[in-house]
């Protein structure tokens, strides 16, 4: 299947309009279920900003976990092969810039990044990796990983805002990174230790920042499979500091952080009664709302706890 065919199934953008810039990007796998609107909502703005995303072609799980362990390669076949897939989409007589991978998704983004990091540092296990993939092109490590904020920031900040066509006035949000965009050092997109990439996009959106000191506070990640307790108190504490800090809602770019944040809300109130629900929304939601575009493409319906009546408020929304 052709990158214009795969391309086809996930934009909802009308084909007569002009193309972009074309740049390969991986959706990974929760991005085509539970979060469907991240998807198609980043794929909205990107293209509003000039930008085609491309989706890889035969891409597989990037295997969601970093394997830490020294001698487990076989953790890392999964994710080199699908930067295998953008070398090859180079090659294919395709019009992209440079070898650039796009993510949205910040346990995909910190997994692919990684393991090229890895491989780079590592010229063995490449070596092997690639002897392990002896029926793909080898990988030649030319491939930069960038999560879809880094693409943003490159866009420039200046640039989105000439973009807005509803500004974000009177909405006060709280930006939630978690710790897959911050942690390690090397792997980061901003300071780990006080990142500001969202706070300058919620500006341009016309947003006020509500900044949490919790901003950068594990949400609890996979613990919420066997401990949803201890789960919903990091909930609690996070959203309940947002609130106090002021704010009305969060926004987050990672599906895992987004259904600990909201879906766990229900596990928050049974053991605070005193809780009141919180929206939690992906920030490429309010990028479609600031630009005017249709409420479909928001996708404020699929969120855990409704944000309209909040928008409505705020005079944002009908």
């Amino acid at each position: 299947m052709s990158p214009e065919q795969e391309k086809g199934k996930t934009d909802p953008v009308d084909d007569n309009q002009a193309k972009g810039t074309m740049i390969p990007y991986f959706p990974g796998c929760t991005l085509k279920t539970k979060a469907k609107i991240f998807e198609t909502s980043a794929l909205r703005v990107a293209r509003c900003l000039g930008i085609d995303l491309i989706e890889l072609p035969r891409w597989n799980c990037c295997g969601t976990v970093t394997s830490l362990t020294s001698d487990d390669l076989i953790h890392h076949v999964a994710p080199i092969r699908d930067l295998v897939r953008v070398e090859d989409m180079n090659t294919m007589g395709e019009i992209y810039q440079e070898y650039r991978l796009v993510a949205l998704c910040s346990m995909c983004f910190h997994v692919l990044k990684r393991a090229h990091l890895r491989v780079m540092q590592n010229p063995g296990e490449l070596e092997k990796i690639n002897n392990l993939m002896y029926l793909e092109n080898d990988y030649q490590g030319k491939v930069s990983v960038l999560h879809f904020l880094e693409l943003l920031r490159d866009i420039g900040f200046p640039k989105i805002q000439k973009t807005v066509e509803r500004p974000l006035a009177g909405l006060k949000v709280s930006p939630y990174y978690g710790c897959l965009l911050l942690r390690p050092k090397e792997a980061a997109i901003d300071d780990p230790e006080d990142p500001v990439i969202l706070s300058h996009l919620l500006e341009a959106l016309g947003a006020e920042v509500i900044n949490n000191p919790f901003k950068t506070r594990c949400c609890g990640s996979y613990q919420t499979v066997c401990d949803k307790a201890a789960v919903a108190e990091l909930t609690f504490d996070i959203l309940s500091r947002a609130r106090t800090e002021g704010a009305d809602c969060v926004t987050t770019s990672c599906p895992l952080c987004m259904f600990n944040l909201a879906d766990r809300q229900k596990e928050v109130m049974e053991k605070h009664p005193e809780f009141a629900p919180m929206p939690v929304l992906y920030f490429t939601q309010l990028m479609a709302l600031a630009f005017g575009l249709d409420e479909s493409v928001c996708g404020f319906d699929q969120n855990v706890v409704d944000p309209r009546p909040l928008l409505r408020e705020k005079g944002l929304s009908t």
